[in-house]
Parts: structure tokens; C-alpha cells; sequence
């Protein structure tokens, strides 16, 4: 079991990380900022810790299923169907990444998280375009 220390360090990247994806969707004033995706991120890395040291003879990988699915089924309820399109794929998305960066800090991937939040603050701060029949 790595030392206490090392966890803590581990907890703190998925935060850090997932409250950097946040703060950029704050910005952008979608409803999954960043105390919303540091919270997300941090619990997955909190179940990934658990899952890895906390109990003995089990299976890690099925706590990583549970949380895939839990934060799928969580992002689901961001999308929203309007007369003028779908919303709330790319928040139900980033939920959903930030859960898996979390996932990754906790096992101790720390390269990793840190090489995709990167990713995901690169794809987030592409510019929208909206097509040309959608414009009103």
C-alpha cells in the first residue's frame, strides 16, 4: 500500500484537475462548474483508492465500472431535448472525463491526468461554430 502521503497527493491532482476542467466550464457559464467537476473528479479518485487498498481479494476494476456508469447515468440527466436541439452533451461529456481523470489520479496515473485534463481544456476552448441554418 503506497504511504499516506502519496494518496493525499493523489486526491489532491483529481481535484486540482478536475476543479481546472470546471473553472473553464464556470467561465463559459455552463451549470457544471468547478466545484461540480473537482467534486466529481475527486470522489472517482476517493472510489479507485478505496477500491484498490481498502478492501482485500476483491476486484478494483468493478468500483471503475460502477463510477463509469453512476457519472454516465448523472450526465444523463444534464441533457435536456428543447424544441431548437439537444443540450447539455458536452456538460453530461466533461462529467464524465473529469470522473475518469479522477479514476487515473487515483490509481496513481499522475501523467496521465495531467496529459488529459490538457486534452479536455484544449477541446473546451475550441470556439463553438454553429451552423449556418441554425444562426436566427
Amino acid at each position: 500500500m503506497p504511504q499516506n502521503i502519496e494518496l493525499v497527493l493523489r486526491l489532491l491532482l483529481a481535484a486540482i484537475t478536475g476543479a481546472a476542467i470546471g473553472a473553464q466550464r464556470e467561465r463559459s457559464g455552463k451549470p457544471a462548474g468547478l466545484r461540480t467537476l473537482a467534486l466529481i473528479s475527486l470522489g472517482a479518485a476517493l472510489f479507485s483508492i478505496v477500491s484498490a487498498y481498502g478492501f482485500t481479494g476483491g476486484n478494483p476494476s468493478m468500483i471503475a465500472a460502477g463510477v463509469v456508469t453512476g457519472v454516465g447515468f448523472l450526465g444523463a440527466g444534464a441533457i435536456l431535448h428543447h424544441q431548437s436541439g439537444i443540450e447539455g452533451l458536452t456538460t453530461a461529456a466533461t462529467a464524465w472525463v473529469a470522473a475518469g481523470v479522477g479514476l487515473a489520479a487515483g490509481a496513481g496515473f499522475y501523467l496521465i491526468s495531467i496529459i488529459v485534463t490538457v486534452i479536455v481544456l484544449i477541446i473546451l476552448f475550441i470556439p463553438h461554430i454553429t451552423p449556418r441554418n441554425e444562426h436566427k
